[in-house]
């Protein structure tokens, strides 16, 4: 419920059948519970998925982790804490060689794409439900739109300074040896170096010392004491590592080949530009879908787009102390000289910015998208938290360590997964020791510690029935009968306290 005029309503399912797993294709492997969610407040679901539930469409799902075949952890990235590392880089820096000159690497991407979706568990039908039983409010127009025109460009390569010549180094007659003797015998033709010279010293030190000898000299000519050190702040300053959005603002050259543009559209009907760029999106997504899934045209047309990334539960809400975009679903559309070549699909919530999925053209399958679009998205849930300092995570959907094409997501650090059984936040390093142990793994290392926020008595969770809200206490009495007694219990147990006591389960 936000501010007692929303509600979540939800349609519980259970997890008693099993899916082929879409990671070790597995036939019947994959179980998880699910619920079919009408509509859904931005803060319930903020709650669900820190208690380990995911969306695909409308469709809300929580894997059995002690019993699916491949373990699905809950994993955030501390976006404010967040620095590329060194593969990171080398991404962003072929990007801006991308826009800057045009180069296509060669080779296929070395990461997975954002997505998070349980291929295989796909979302039953919900139950035939009136209007009148369930009306979803109105969706406010969201009337602001970012667009992001990222300066990018090639990030200039080091140039080693030429050789030094013999005067720059200085001379040692003797040439030391490994057993402490030395000598001053030349090698015989073509054997070794030179013995009159020392060895070889690394360009960068040789730089750095004739850097400190020019200082010495311009402060000799200053009049400055050379017992005086150099100042520290140049090299303090160059030394300083770049963030994230360094490598993302530099500036482009005014000839450069390429202009990348990312915007953000909310994902509404009622929207100009979401509806303008409606078909193109399409089109890409079953480009993408047959070309790097291998679907066939029928398992990705229209409305199959529609359902998997368009049909949200989340309605779009503002608050205050908010983003000025507002919370719900969102398309980050990455428009390259005019046309989109790709596009992440995000939901934007009160503590975080969660991945769905991205799909893009697979011309561009080499420039590394998925992680590409990753360190976007990291970089603008920072740009949120200046708005709204309690969104300050990254949730990149799923880690599965059992699959290892899906373990590139635990590179964005610092992170943490989800301990399946308390639901407390863990250190990715502190879990990964166990994952190797075994698929399935309690993270929390207190065996006292249980699930904090579970519901004690069941009777409080609220029930829609009949266009009445009830505590299903109430509920039950009514029916007077108590044969799914079990199956809410089940259900309440799963989305806990503040959840069962908010949103409304609907029961025919």
């Amino acid at each position: 419920m936000a501010g007692n005029k929303s509600y979540t309503i939800v349609e519980y399912f259970g997890g008693d059948d099993g899916y082929r797993c879409g990671y070790c294709k597995n036939e019947k492997g994959n179980f998880s519970h699910g619920m079919w969610s009408h509509t859904m407040t931005v803060q319930d679901y903020q709650d669900l998925i820190d208690r380990g539930w995911r969306r695909s469409g409308k469709y809300v799902y929580k894997p059995i982790m002690n019993k699916t075949c491949c373990p699905q952890y809950t994993i955030r990235c501390h976006a404010v804490k967040f620095q590329p590392s060194k593969s990171h880089k080398k991404i962003l820096k072929k990007m801006s060689k991308f826009i800057s000159k045009g180069e296509l690497p060669t080779g296929q991407d070395d990461g997975e794409p954002m997505d998070s979706v349980c291929e295989e568990a796909g979302p039953r039908e919900p139950s035939k439900v009136s209007h009148a039983e369930v009306k979803c409010p109105v969706v406010t127009d969201i009337q602001k739109e970012v667009a992001e025109c990222p300066a990018i460009t090639e990030v200039q390569k080091e140039v080693a300074d030429a050789l030094p010549t013999g005067s720059e180094m200085p001379r040692k007659d003797p040439v030391s040896v490994p057993d402490g003797r030395t000598t001053a015998t030349p090698p015989k033709p073509g054997m070794g170096a030179d013995p009159s010279r020392p060895p070889c010293r690394k360009a960068k030190d040789l730089r750095k010392e004739r850097r400190i000898q020019k200082e010495q000299m311009r402060q000799h000519a200053d009049g400055v004491s050379s017992i005086v050190s150099p100042t520290p702040s140049t090299p303090t300053q160059t030394n300083q590592p770049k963030n994230l959005e360094d490598f993302i603002n530099e500036s482009l050259p005014d000839n450069s080949s390429h202009c990348l543009e990312v915007r953000l559209v909310p994902v509404s009907f009622e929207d100009p530009q979401f509806t303008a760029s409606y078909e193109q999106s399409v089109a890409l997504y079953t480009r993408y879908q047959m070309a790097i899934h291998g679907d066939d045209p029928s398992e990705c047309s229209e409305s199959e787009f529609r359902r998997f990334l368009c049909d949200s539960p989340l309605e779009a809400e503002y608050s205050p102390d908010g983003p000025e975009v507002g919370y719900g679903s969102f398309h980050q559309q990455y428009w390259l000289d005019g046309r989109i070549v790709a596009v992440g699909v995000i939901d934007i919530l009160p503590t975080c910015v969660s991945s769905v999925y991205l799909y893009y053209h697979p011309e561009f399958a080499s420039m590394s998208l998925g992680s590409y679009s990753a360190l976007r998205e990291i970089a603008f849930t920072r740009h949120l938290q200046k708005q709204s300092p309690k969104l300050s995570y990254y949730y990149l959907g799923f880690y599965i360590h059992s699959c290892p094409k899906m373990r590139y997501k635990g590179q964005y650090r610092p992170s943490d997964l989800l301990c399946p059984e308390t639901y407390v936040w863990v250190p990715i390093e502190r879990c990964l020791p166990q994952l190797e142990n075994s698929r399935y793994a309690r993270f929390n290392q207190d065996p006292d510690a249980g699930d904090a926020r579970a519901l004690k008595d069941v009777g409080r969770a609220l029930v829609l029935y009949r266009r009445a809200v009830m505590p299903y206490a109430a509920y039950s009495r009514k029916r007077k009968s108590s044969s799914d007694e079990t199956e809410v219990q089940q259900y309440a147990g799963l989305v806990g306290q503040d959840c069962a006591e908010r949103i409304l389960l609907y029961r025919a």
